[in-house]
């Protein structure tokens, strides 16, 4: 019996090419709904999983769900639930955008679907090209038509592949608000992105991967509060007191960056200014971001 109750799952998912692991046991799921985040740098190994969860490739080991269906053994159902955005540009210099979709529904044994091919074009700011030849569009446009190709199935997951690289302000801010409104409406997203303030502004839950393994999984808020430091900046009347002096981080024009563990130290550094009777004029503290999570993440630290 089928089972339906994550919208992806990946159990022991491995990959070798020669001398190259490009995955290793890989484990995760992904719950319906969610809005998940894939991160690592390039050689991570995120691309080669997007192609196993797509059926592109054959993982040498392990298991792909897709709403239930195995992308081996029930790849027709695993593909109908699956809508991918890869990060190259794919097209037919000979196609319209309108033919271009309608050849893509075709695929999927979908006839008379011009009523969400409409509805997508409009969502997209594709409905004045809709008669362009591919060839004709600019980069940020047939970055759109590859939106749109994914999701003319209307697949229940999306999985968008560094979909912003290179695409101007406007389209990455409309992509979004695009993307948000499908997982207001039940989506799936997952979102392998550069751009880390992306993630952390759109996604709920992080993965990271480095050389083909999965080295953190959780929610973006414990993410952020159990894995990077906080700094606290400080404009004093006197100079530090030595007692601070290894929590320097470093020194900027009247002002000292002190790094903490976690703000509950905060008051330890406020009693030991007073005890030493320099006064704080001015404190500002620096909340921990993804991008500074990524880092150290890549650099070796623990989660």
């Amino acid at each position: 019996m089928v089972s339906m109750s994550q919208a992806i799952e990946i159990q022991a998912v491995s990959k070798r090419y020669g001398q190259l692991q490009a995955l290793d046991q890989v484990s995760f799921t992904v719950a319906p709904g969610e809005f998940f985040a894939l991160l690592g740098p390039n050689g991570a190994g995120k691309t080669t999983l997007i192609s196993a969860m797509a059926g592109l490739g054959r993982p040498d080991s392990g298991s792909i769900r897709i709403m239930g269906h195995d992308v081996q053994r029930d790849f027709r159902q695993a593909r109908m639930a699956l809508g991918v955005v890869p990060q190259e540009l794919v097209f037919d210099p000979f196609l319209s955008v309108r033919e271009t979709l309608r050849f893509q529904s075709g695929y999927f044994g979908l006839s008379g679907n011009d009523a969400w091919i409409d509805e997508l074009l409009f969502k997209l700011g594709l409905s004045d090209k809709a008669h362009s030849n591919m060839r004709a569009l600019s980069g940020g446009m047939k970055r759109r038509v590859m939106v749109a190709q994914a999701l003319v199935h209307r697949p229940p997951v999306i999985v968008l592949d560094e979909p912003t690289a290179g695409v101007d302000v406007e389209l990455r801010q409309s992509l979004w608000a695009f993307v948000q409104e499908l997982n207001r409406a039940g989506h799936t997203i997952v979102l392998t992105t550069h751009y880390l303030e992306e993630a952390e502004a759109l996604c709920s839950r992080i993965a990271m991967m480095k050389k083909g393994r999965l080295i953190a999984l959780e929610s973006k808020d414990k993410l952020l509060a159990h894995s990077a430091r906080r700094e606290v900046a400080l404009k004093l009347s006197a100079a530090l007191p030595a007692a601070l002096a290894a929590r320097v981080l470093r020194e900027e024009e009247q002002r000292v960056v002190l790094e903490l563990a976690d703000l509950s130290e905060l008051e330890g550094v406020l009693a030991a200014l007073r005890e030493a009777g320099v006064e704080v004029r001015e404190l500002n503290v620096v909340e921990a971001d993804l991008e500074s999570v990524f880092v150290k993440m890549m650099n070796g630290g623990a989660a």
